[in-house]
């Protein structure tokens, strides 16, 4: 054990910003996914991460179509940053909020239940992620990387971008707990007191579109998914209340994500650390499942 330690910190100084990177997403979305599991709506996490690739799709497509720089040629401002990272950025950002919201509506949808409309929307983008870019090879290994995950390439600027945004959910959270904990558990009542249950869903919608259009160039779609709602759910068989879920899901996120990168660090090992996460959660959701049922 010291060993395999040893040499995760003998790796630090070269994948320090994934390891922060990595930590940092699995406290924002374990913080999130409270709220995900609490209303009970686990796959909306899938189908917004899918929808965001749409965007990232497009992105290059769009960019693709501008051409590369030939010899002795230079391209407009706009089109350099119609092929920059920031503007597929922006696309995965635009295309999940877009989603988070259609899920939203669902809720109020009379035909159609809230599960088929994140259904719907987990579908359709995943056909059109690989549609778009389907004459591209580099479009297509991209979309591959986004839903395999992959944690290697963060940068310093991106550790910085995503710890203000665990500290502004965090902050929200500490804040608003109470009205969050009535929406998610009781939605009428949290009418009758006053609360606007729509302008408060759409919000909570519009932050986890935002949260992973940012994120998903970064984590890509299975860690993204996992660390939204692995922890919660282990968070949710081990509290009684809804209340402590929002301390017990991010510590559990925490120290599973820093387990998961140093084994997979480990030279005998040598696996990506997102999967090794994403597949520790699932095995300590077992266990607590299965735990649970014995205590019965």
């Amino acid at each position: 054990m010291i060993q395999i330690l040893q040499e995760f910190l003998s790796s630090w100084d070269l994948f320090k910003y994934s390891y922060l990177e990595g930590w940092l997403l699995g406290l924002l979305w374990s913080l999130i996914g409270v709220l995900v599991v609490a209303r009970d709506q686990i796959f909306i996490g899938a189908a917004v991460s899918e929808a965001s690739t749409v965007g990232i799709a497009l992105a290059l497509l769009i960019g693709s179509m501008v051409g590369p720089v030939g010899a002795g040629e230079s391209h407009s401002p706009g089109e350099s940053w119609i092929q920059s990272d920031t503007f597929q950025s922006s696309m995965a950002v635009v295309f999940s909020i877009i989603a988070a919201l259609v899920t939203t509506r669902g809720e109020k949808a009379r035909r159609e239940s809230h599960e088929a409309i994140t259904g719907w929307v987990f579908l359709i983008s995943a056909s059109l992620s690989v549609l778009l870019v389907s004459h591209s090879p580099h479009g297509l290994e991209e979309i591959h990387r986004l839903h395999s995950s992959s944690l290697i390439g963060a940068t310093e600027l991106d550790v910085k971008t995503f710890a203000v945004f665990a500290a502004l959910t965090a902050a929200g959270v500490l804040v608003t707990h109470r009205r969050l904990l009535l929406l998610a558990m009781d939605p009428a009542m949290a009418a009758a007191v006053g609360m606007s249950v729509t302008a408060w869903a759409m919000s909570l919608s519009v932050w986890l579109g935002l949260a992973i259009g940012l994120s998903i160039r970064a984590s890509g779609m299975l860690y993204t998914f996992g660390m939204l709602v692995l922890p919660a759910l282990v968070a949710k068989n081990l509290c009684r209340e809804v209340r402590t879920m929002f301390l017990v899901s991010p510590a559990v996120a925490l120290a599973t994500s820093l387990v998961g990168f140093v084994l997979a660090n480990h030279k005998e090992y040598d696996y990506p650390p997102a999967q090794m996460t994403v597949a520790l959660l699932s095995v300590i959701l077992v266990t607590v499942w299965c735990w649970n049922r014995v205590r019965r």
